[in-house]
């Protein structure tokens, strides 16, 4: 199998795992394509941006099949995602690669810290999963301002941020934790999306590549959300935050020596 093919067939794990948790794919779809498919930096991050924009915007008509997506929130939050992804994409598109996987690398390391050790204020955290979300008001600045942060690591490293926006929905909007997932997945989209307009302008892109790939990755997103009932959800978070660390510190060894190559 080459290279490519074998990108191809991991793209079916990045639809898995944001069908699964409503995030988390993304994070591996750059250093996917940058070391396995051999695309250049930027448009990795390009093609990443796409991909995971796609995948999120179809799955999330499977998880507002089971009510698990609340619009007005999602909204709110993805517009403000998307204002950050959008300066993203145009701050990265100036960045050299080595300093964007480098950037990569550590949200990957940040991401791996959260979902080892999870959410903190785990009373906090209960009272707000188990709090109907229509008697609980949104803490609005809050919601906008982790909107931005988020939508600018988007544009910046091609990740959707779904680690980072599935635990603001549920400590910010209050939403219980399977609501959460699902909006989370419309915000991913959102921001992408946007982030992948600031993104595409300088890049020459392969569209057969990134087809199959997308096809491929909403093939898993279907498969992920049909057993993510079935899977204890802090068991498989806990266990591909060590995975994702692992990978974090592999990309930034890589970089990093490659840094050292070049000054010497």
């Amino acid at each position: 199998m080459s290279m490519r093919g074998l990108a191809v067939g991991l793209a079916l794990l990045v639809g898995l795992l944001l069908g699964l948790l409503g995030g988390g794919g993304s994070i591996l779809m750059v250093p996917l394509l940058t070391y396995v498919a051999g695309l250049d930096p930027q448009e990795a991050i390009a093609s990443s941006l796409f991909v995971v924009g796609v995948t999120s915007l179809l799955s999330v008509a499977l998880h507002a099949r089971a009510s698990h997506v609340r619009w007005g929130t999602g909204a709110l939050f993805g517009a403000a995602g998307m204002v950050g992804a959008l300066l993203g994409g145009l701050l990265g598109s100036a960045l050299p690669g080595p300093v964007l996987m480098i950037g990569f690398a550590i949200v990957m390391l940040l991401s791996a810290r959260g979902m080892i050790r999870g959410r903190r204020g785990g009373a906090s955290t209960v009272r707000a999963e188990a709090a109907d979300p229509t008697e609980v008001r949104p803490r609005l600045g809050g919601l906008l301002s982790a909107g931005v942060g988020v939508g600018m690591v988007t544009g910046l490293v091609g990740a959707g941020g779904g680690f980072l926006i599935v635990p603001a929905l549920v400590l910010m909007a209050h939403l219980p934790m399977s609501v959460a997932v699902g909006t989370s997945l419309l915000v991913i989209a959102m921001q992408t999306l946007a982030g992948f307009v600031g993104k595409m302008a300088g890049v020459d892109l392969d569209w057969p590549f990134i087809g199959v790939l997308t096809g491929l990755a909403f093939l898993g997103a279907l498969i992920g959300v049909a057993v993510g009932n079935r899977v204890p959800d802090k068991a498989l978070k806990t266990g591909f935050g060590w995975f994702v660390l692992l990978m974090g510190l592999g990309v930034l060894g890589v970089e990093v020596a490659g840094l050292v190559r070049a000054a010497a």
